[in-house]
């Protein structure tokens, strides 16, 4: 991102197939931020392949507060976001769907939230104009988990409209479908996210451009950020915690083994009795799942070190003056 932040506000807005509602969502956000004192509209060109660049292009030249970014093909909101996240040049960064449903006179409001000491303030589309079954229903079903599992309690992560402090998300990094994680990835981080309910507005152009398919991307995703959170730095102890499960396994099913083969009546021979296979599997088990932590132990020391990064964030320094430190 850039450092050199000289704006209020920078509105991102991924683009994918959107030109029925481009002309109107820009206009609704001139309106939206017509008190604000300096601001930028960046779109993001996901690789849309109706007219919708040829209007971005358009509205540049007319408005030099709208930056344009095309994306060779289409990558993803997320990778449209993290770009518009990337180059924002903003103290405070407000994402928003192209599609119109995000209504852009709630950005105001979100921004003044910030002011409350937040600095992340989440949009709740409490009265949700999406298809139930296959919109709403699956979503309230996501923030759940999501909320149970991070334990960011919010009630709706998947809505697009948030605010931003541009220091809250510089160290964050985005893959897969992660940006409605964004809050929860900041929350660990020490940030405070609070949410506010936002108007949501029927679809009146283009179509839905996710389904329910969209469900199994995000609890993969959701199991990588958990694993992160709780792992990325002791990776030996949840694949050793594994290791030490099939161990225990192994133990347990080899002295069952070896009391049919001594202590029962029935003096079952060892290569008769199937559940010795069981504990030669258990065994070879824990052991790769040990010999596995010690790997990812040695990757992730190799990747904090080599890039320099920290394993852990500072909201503020006291230290000594100039005149301690000479006394």
């Amino acid at each position: 991102m850039d450092s050199n932040q000289s704006l209020e506000i920078s509105v991102v807005v991924p683009v994918f197939n959107e030109q029925g509602s481009l002309r109107d969502l820009y206009e609704e956000i001139k309106v939206a931020l017509k008190d604000c004192s300096a601001y930028e509209m960046i779109f993001i060109d996901d690789g849309s392949s109706d007219d919708s660049i040829d209007i971005l292009r358009q509205m540049h030249k007319e408005d030099s507060n709208v930056r344009v970014i095309r994306f060779r093909k289409n990558f993803g909101q997320t990778a449209a976001m993290a770009a518009g996240f990337e180059h924002a040049r903003g103290k405070v960064i407000v994402p928003l769907d192209a599609d119109g449903q995000n209504d852009p006179a709630d950005i105001p409001r979100l921004v003044a939230k910030l002011d409350d000491g937040y600095d992340i303030v989440s949009g709740w589309r409490k009265d949700r104009k999406d298809n139930t079954l296959t919109r709403t229903l699956p979503s309230n079903a996501a923030n759940w988990i999501i909320g149970k599992i991070t334990g960011v309690k919010l009630h709706d992560f998947g809505c697009s409209l948030k605010a931003y402090r541009h220091d809250s998300i510089k160290e964050i990094r985005l893959y897969g479908e992660m940006h409605r994680f964004i809050p929860a990835l900041a929350s660990w981080g020490g940030e405070r996210v609070t949410e506010m309910v936002v108007n949501h507005r029927p679809r009146t152009t283009g179509v839905a451009k996710y389904g329910l398919n969209r469900i199994f991307k995000v609890i993969l995703d959701l199991i990588t950020i958990k694993f992160l959170a709780s792992f990325s730095t002791k990776p030996i102890y949840i694949f050793g915690g594994f290791g030490a499960i099939c161990g225990i396994g192994s133990f347990i099913s080899g002295l069952e083994v070896l009391y049919k083969k001594y202590v029962s009546v029935e003096q079952l021979a060892m290569n008769r009795n199937p559940v010795l296979l069981l504990t030669a599997m258990l065994f070879m088990a824990s052991i790769q799942f040990i010999l596995m932590g010690l790997l990812a132990e040695i990757m992730v020391r190799t990747y904090h070190e080599s890039q320099g990064r920290r394993v852990y964030t500072i909201a503020e320094k006291l230290e000594m003056n100039q005149e301690d430190s000479t006394a």
